[in-house]
């Protein structure tokens, strides 16, 4: 991102003009203005650069819209205009919206290909937009280089390698327990799922900020890879399971918000990570196993394994009796289903806490929808020989059973709750949101952590 965005009241004018009104806009230009572009209209680019009418120097840029509401209206520019610095005209939070859009639409993954470089490049001159856009477009960043970065590269251990690179830049504190400590310390779900692959699982923690303050807890799935374990996805079923960690990159990136704006939070990520591996120990369907908290659970699918990873974590984070628990996992295909890939749905146990997500959602054009804790459903999980099982006996309403059985190892009386049910991945590409690997949502949580946190 070095370079794209930078501190500084010097660049090309970039200006937004709705359609209906441009002729007004043009009676304030200068008449070498007004001609060029009304000799240029019909072209299909709503894009214009007008150079000076005595030299090829660039004099400003123009951008014909429909309306100015929408925030993506700089998300492709960044790949289209020509070398050079460039200056957003408008107001405070225009300008904010419309350079967070250009710095996403910069984004390329280019760890394992060249690609051309991006010569374009944006001037801030506020110094407060500059920092939160900086803050934000870094985090985004970086939940898409780890869903995007190849399976082989992004195993627990390459997880455990980004969260301690945090710490050191934050100055927090970073646990892990690998392999067989896992099992030592209680934490059987975790272990069971990972236990097949040569890349050992492990149990990430880091914890940052000051004691005194309202501890806020985050728990990401970690999946690296999912085959499916022994019941295996068909080919086109795994093509994409590198991005099943996507949960633990969301709340790796959401964490780097928080901890870069330094809100008042004692901060704690848990991040069970592991590869579900298919070996001779892997496990089975028809096995029970005994969770940290106690519960028994009947394994009628091992490709359901993320929430079976997620309960031990969420487990545990309630013995620090957190003020809010919130956890992200790209947990079911049910979820896309119901909402398609662009909006990611959230459960939550707490009415306050939804209704605050989904107004920040709106307003930082975000959005995030609420789907429901059916209590109803609880009886589809049914085990006769454990407590619960780790399927619904129905495909239908996948993503509620699936809320509902990671809600069986939370205290709602206890701790508000969030789980956040994510694509983390693009299947297109839209002006600042190029396909690929994807933070969804998290725009919309960290705002909302902020105006819970900074009031």
């Amino acid at each position: 991102m070095r370079g794209l965005l930078v501190h500084s009241d010097q660049g090309t004018p970039l200006h937004f003009v709705e359609k209906a009104q441009l002729d007004n806009w043009l009676n304030n230009q200068t008449q070498y203005v007004a001609n060029v572009v009304n000799a240029c209209r019909s072209q299909s680019s709503p894009v214009f650069t007008i150079t000076d009418a005595n030299s090829s120097e660039l004099q400003l840029v123009l951008c014909v819209v429909d309306e100015l509401e929408s925030m993506w209206l700089a998300g492709d520019l960044a790949k289209q205009l020509p070398k050079g610095q460039y200056q957003i005209q408008g107001a405070h939070e225009f300008v904010e919206q419309q350079a967070l859009s250009f710095i996403l639409g910069a984004y390329q993954f280019s760890a394992y290909k060249s690609l051309p470089k991006i010569e374009a490049c944006l001037a801030v001159s506020d110094a407060a937009i500059f920092k939160k856009v900086y803050q934000q477009a870094e985090s985004i960043y970086l939940v898409r280089d780890l869903v995007n970065t190849p399976a082989a590269d992004m195993m627990p251990q390459h997880l455990a390698e980004t969260m301690i690179e945090l710490a050191e830049r934050f100055d927090g504190q970073f646990n892990e327990l690998i392999g067989d400590e896992l099992l030592e310390h209680n934490y059987p779900t975790v272990h069971m799922v990972g236990r097949a692959s040569d890349n050992k699982p492990r149990l990430l923690d880091l914890v940052w900020g000051n004691e005194s303050h309202a501890k806020l807890t985050l728990v990401g799935k970690g999946v690296c890879f999912d085959s499916g374990g022994l019941d295996l996805k068909p080919a086109a079923g795994m093509r994409n399971m590198k991005k099943d960690m996507g949960g633990a990159a969301h709340v790796i990136g959401l964490a780097q918000m928080i901890m870069a704006a330094n809100l008042p939070v004692r901060l704690r990520v848990l991040v069970p990570a592991v590869e579900n591996a298919v070996s001779r120990n892997a496990f089975r369907p028809g096995d029970v196993i005994k969770t940290r908290k106690g519960i028994t659970v009947e394994i009628d699918n091992t490709d359901a394994e993320g929430r079976l990873i997620l309960c031990d974590a969420l487990a545990e984070a309630q013995n620090d009796k957190p003020d809010l628990l919130m956890d992200f996992a790209t947990l079911t295909g049910a979820c896309r289903v119901a909402l398609g890939t662009e909006l990611p749905g959230f459960f939550s146990t707490d009415h306050t806490v939804a209704s605050g997500l989904v107004e920040q959602g709106l307003l930082n054009q975000d959005p995030v929808w609420q789907l429901p804790l059916f209590d109803q459903y609880k009886g589809l999980f049914k085990s006769e020989i454990a407590d619960i099982s780790n399927c619904g006996s129905t495909p239908f309403g996948g993503a509620i059973t699936a809320a509902l059985y990671l809600k069986e190892f939370v205290e709602p009386a206890q701790t508000p709750w969030v789980h956040f049910d994510v694509m983390a991945w693009n299947v297109r590409s839209l002006p600042g949101r190029p396909a690929g690997g994807e933070g969804l949502g998290l725009r919309a949580t960290f705002s909302y952590l902020e105006k819970r946190y900074s009031a």
